[in-house]
């Protein structure tokens, strides 16, 4: 007996965890499976043929979450036969063959790097009845080159390197992710458009330290060159990135934020820690002033921008002058709105052995105090925005209290989640359509705006969610770095791309 009736496609379920450049790498895990056969479960299905794990190892209950997750399985699977479980990204490159040993019912384990070869992996598991784990060292293929089931019909993720060459002594993702890898500016550009063409109108650029693209080839201003690229391509309305850091932020970037009208008004720059001493022991190699210095020139040539950051509370040895300068960044960077974390010992970073660990009520109570003092800022800001007219991209499943309320929810072009009434237009209105409308209300971390819409432009985003379709985008080609698209763009590919 196996999950799947006699003759019938196998189907699959990925549950995704961590950050932006996982949810991508779980798209291309589902394009993937497509590609080979596989469909996708439906949302109650309880019992899908294939479960993949996409793990995060940043955090330090990611452990414990995973072999929780494992476990509530295992009872699944022993009722049905046939039935596969499949673990990948960050955990599983760490973990390795110890996610086995600890839960042996799991039938493939794979690496960041080698995400292609899953599906041959699936099969050979089923094939030899055992366990298959294939972690590789370094990456084989670019992602991009492999098939990808987008999620959204009106925006897109958009990887332009992979890895990172920093050395953040709290930070494992470079030892998991590898050294940085950019992609040709033509391949990227490809890619934007084949999104644009089947009706997306925003993509976000995506790096582990996006700002520092270009380093591969010997162009630290590639970057900015490859924003001013995305603003030719016509039918492309919004263009974001994440995330940048600060050593990496020139002016140049600045100036093509500035310059080029389809990119957004919005920066997302970590900053972790407002105190310099903090921050040299986090091995990050800019000070607040520093940082400061690039929020200024930001709001300089865009009076607009809405900045928002990465914080961490509680690293070894910060003291309550520490964490006193920390609020004081905060208070002086005015953010839109901050990712808050309390300090998270990783075995594998230099941070785990550093003398000064602090007890853990410290941390909360200074995590607290954060917390107060970012909502106080970014509801003030908020609040300036009341009787603006927003431009907002009709989003899925950003307003959890929508259907209650009758409201819809998207993104303004800075970013900020939006709650808006449809008014006579209720029914018409469809995801990835644009509105126009007038803010009315604002919290902390979100603007209400409780009258009709100004106005509602409909999309072919919309006509896609509408009609039910998802992005599908074959495999991109490497090639060499420059800047623009090739005069003959390169064949795209149908499944995964010989290394």
């Amino acid at each position: 007996m196996t999950t799947a009736a006699a003759g019938s496609p196998r189907t699959y379920q990925v549950r995704t965890y961590g950050c932006q450049m996982n949810v991508h790498d779980s798209e291309r895990i589902s394009g993937l499976l497509e590609d080979a056969g596989y469909v996708r479960a439906a949302e109650a299905d309880e019992q899908p043929d294939v479960v993949v794990f996409n793990t995060c190892a940043v955090r330090e209950n990611a452990d414990n979450r995973l072999y929780g997750n494992l476990g509530h399985l295992r009872p699944v699977k022993a009722k049905h036969p046939g039935m596969q479980i499949a673990v990948g990204g960050c955990l599983a490159q760490k973990d390795r063959g110890d996610i086995v040993r600890k839960a042996p019912w799991v039938d493939v384990v794979f690496g960041t790097h080698n995400i292609g070869s899953l599906p041959a992996l699936l099969d050979r598991a089923r094939h030899n009845a055992a366990a298959e784990v294939e972690i590789l060292e370094s990456l084989e293929v670019f992602p991009s080159t492999l098939p990808t089931r987008r999620e959204s019909t009106y925006a897109g993720w958009v990887s332009i390197s992979v890895g990172c060459n920093n050395t953040c002594t709290f930070c494992i993702v470079p030892s998991l992710r590898g050294k940085e890898k950019d992609r040709r500016p033509g391949d990227i550009l490809s890619e934007v458009r084949a999104l644009v063409d089947s009706g997306v109108l925003e993509v976000t650029l995506l790096g582990q330290n996006v700002n520092s693209y270009g380093v591969e080839f010997g162009d630290r201003y590639a970057f900015g060159k490859l924003l001013r690229a995305c603003g030719d391509i016509d039918g492309l309305e919004r263009v974001r990135f994440t995330s940048p850091h600060p050593k990496d932020f020139t002016d140049d970037v600045i100036a093509a934020m500035a310059e080029t009208p389809n990119v957004c008004h919005s920066l997302h720059m970590p900053l972790q820690s407002g105190s310099d001493d903090v921050l040299r022991a986090m091995r990050r190699s800019y000070r607040s002033e520093r940082y400061l210095g690039i929020i200024e020139k930001v709001r300089a040539a865009m009076p607009d921008a809405a900045i928002t950051t990465d914080i961490i509370v509680g690293f070894p040895g910060e003291t309550e002058a520490d964490f006193a300068r920390t609020l004081d960044v905060v208070r002086e960077g005015r953010f839109s709105s901050a990712f808050t974390f309390q300090y998270s010992k990783r075995p594998g970073t230099p941070a785990a052995t550093m003398d000064g660990q602090l007890p853990k009520q410290v941390v909360q109570e200074r995590y607290e105090r954060l917390i107060a003092c970012v909502e106080e800022i970014t509801w003030a800001e908020n609040k300036k925005l009341v009787g603006e007219t927003v431009e907002v991209l009709v989003a899925v499943g950003e307003g959890r209290k929508d259907e209650r309320t009758g409201r819809m929810s998207g993104r303004a072009r800075d970013g900020r989640l939006v709650h808006f009434a449809t008014g006579d237009l209720a029914g018409r209105i469809r995801p990835g359509d644009i509105v126009h409308t007038t803010v009315t209300y604002a919290a902390p971390h979100h603007l209400n705006a409780d009258g009709a819409p100004l106005a509602h432009r409909r999309t072919r985003a919309g006509d896609a969610a509408e009609a039910g379709q998802v992005p599908r985008t074959p495999g991109v080609l490497l090639g060499l770095p420059t800047i623009g698209a090739p005069a003959v763009p390169p064949a795209p590919v149908g499944g995964c791309a010989a290394p």
